[in-house]
């Protein structure tokens, strides 16, 4: 039998190196210049900055390329602060000025606005900020094991799902900002260490760590897990996959001692170490501060808030206002949110399950008569539980974003509704990374 081949395609080749000028920025903010008729990414580089390159990676649409050395800098660069900025996939903007960050996100949001023939004259407000630095309170850091058996503790490289070996981290907290040498420390005494998949910490009213171990912890291990949290006086969580369990004088008790964060000296929110909550303390402060100046809320107000979470913005509008109704999809947060109206001793709360993705114009709640609306959804947007919501006739309607493409595809619908963009304004929740909060009013 005769054999045939079939000759394969040509790759491009790959260049060893060019030097090119970058022309701006993508919505990653990632640098982009031209090589051909093609764009060049390039990860490192600024908006009329001029660099060489090796182009790793060529296709039919695009290329990618690695900064080797720059030519011309721009004078909007920032000398980076973390060792690990150029291996690491945390951070993406440390080599940018804060104040271009904040600029370049305000462009990402009206670029995507402008998409959808919504960005003439947004009524842009002054953005949210905070310390660029040591802002972050809950993270999650990676567990890898080498060749040689020794731990690798960190995040995520930059386009691998290998970690990056981290020494200390300056957007963490401060009490977390060397929490990977003591982790390296600890996880080669442990016999269960091949079982560790991650380490979370969280910075609350109690600092904790949520080490996630599948197997069953032996009793010496969790004599070393105790004298590792007596050292530092952090809280130990064991999340086995299917429960939180609390170490307590080297032992295993089912998780039931909740932490805390202030929201003002009134309220204080209760949450579990497996719960959401907004990873920058300041900038959620001045988020619902913020959010409580445009409602402009009076005591006669029925305010409704959907994907409330634990009562995150529920409670401290229910001090203003004669009612407010939270929803929220996860059943564990409603319950959480009830119980933190009860301690916050606010009676003129109340909060339902729903999946507000579905359809829930039947149920109690939505029968009632809405003075404002708040939402917060998650990165996916809000467009199902918003084809509902405009036939509430809510004059007013605050929207909180965590995804600029979603809220620019909400808006869009919103004002086919009949709503008008009253203010918008950036709120810098992660520092040093891509990623953009907005706060958007609309009013009928």
């Amino acid at each position: 039998m005769a054999n045939f081949f079939k000759a394969s395609p040509k790759k491009s080749p790959v260049q060893k190196q060019i030097t090119v000028t970058v022309n701006r920025l993508d919505q990653q903010g990632c640098g982009v210049a031209s090589v051909g008729k093609k764009p060049l990414f390039i990860e490192g580089v600024l908006p009329g900055e001029v660099a060489q390159v090796n182009i790793y990676q060529q296709n039919n649409k695009y290329a990618k390329g690695k900064l080797v050395k720059l030519q011309k800098s721009s004078a909007e660069r920032e000398e980076v602060k973390c060792r690990h900025y150029y291996q690491c996939g945390g951070c993406n903007l440390q080599h940018l000025q804060y104040p271009q960050q904040i600029t370049f996100k305000q462009n990402k949001v009206e670029q995507l606005f402008a998409r959808q023939n919504l960005a003439e004259n947004l009524p842009w407000q002054q953005a949210i900020i905070s310390n660029a630095w040591h802002y972050r309170r809950k993270a999650r850091i990676g567990v890898q094991y080498n060749k040689r058996g020794e731990p690798v503790i960190g995040f995520r490289q930059r386009e691998s799902n290998n970690l990056t070996a981290i020494k200390s981290c300056p957007v963490l907290t401060q009490e977390f900002t060397e929490v990977f040498i003591e982790l390296r420390n600890i996880l080669p005494k442990l016999s269960g260490k091949n079982a560790i998949g991650h380490v979370e910490v969280i910075a609350a009213n109690e600092n904790a760590l949520v080490v996630r171990q599948l197997t069953k912890m032996s009793t010496a291990d969790r004599r070393l897990w105790q004298k590792f949290s007596d050292k530092n006086h952090w809280l130990i969580f064991i999340d086995d996959g299917k429960q939180q369990l609390q170490l307590l004088n080297d032992e295993l008790l089912l998780e039931s001692h909740l932490l805390s964060y202030s929201l003002s000296d009134s309220v204080r929110i209760e949450f579990s170490s497996r719960d959401f909550i907004q990873v920058n303390h300041d900038v959620n402060q001045q988020m619902i501060a913020q959010a409580l100046s445009w409602l402009n809320l009076k005591q006669d107000d029925v305010v409704l808030d959907l994907f409330c979470g634990l009562g995150n913005f529920s409670l401290p509008i229910a001090q203003k206002v004669k009612s407010v109704v939270g929803v929220e999809g996860v059943q564990t947060m409603v319950a959480r949110a009830t119980a933190n109206a009860e301690q916050n001793a606010l009676d003129n709360c109340q909060f339902f399950q729903a999946d507000l993705n579905s359809g829930w114009s039947e149920q109690s709640w939505a029968q009632k008569r809405y003075s404002k609306v708040l939402l917060d959804p998650a990165r996916a947007g809000a467009y199902e539980a918003l084809t509902q919501l405009v036939k509430l006739n809510i004059n007013t309607l605050l929207y909180v974003s965590c995804d600029p493409s979603s809220l620019a595809c909400d808006a869009k619908l919103l004002i086919e509704y009949g709503y008008k963009i009253e203010k918008i304004a950036i709120m810098d929740m992660f520092s040093q990374t891509k990623h953009v909060e907005t706060m958007v009013m609309f009013t009928l």
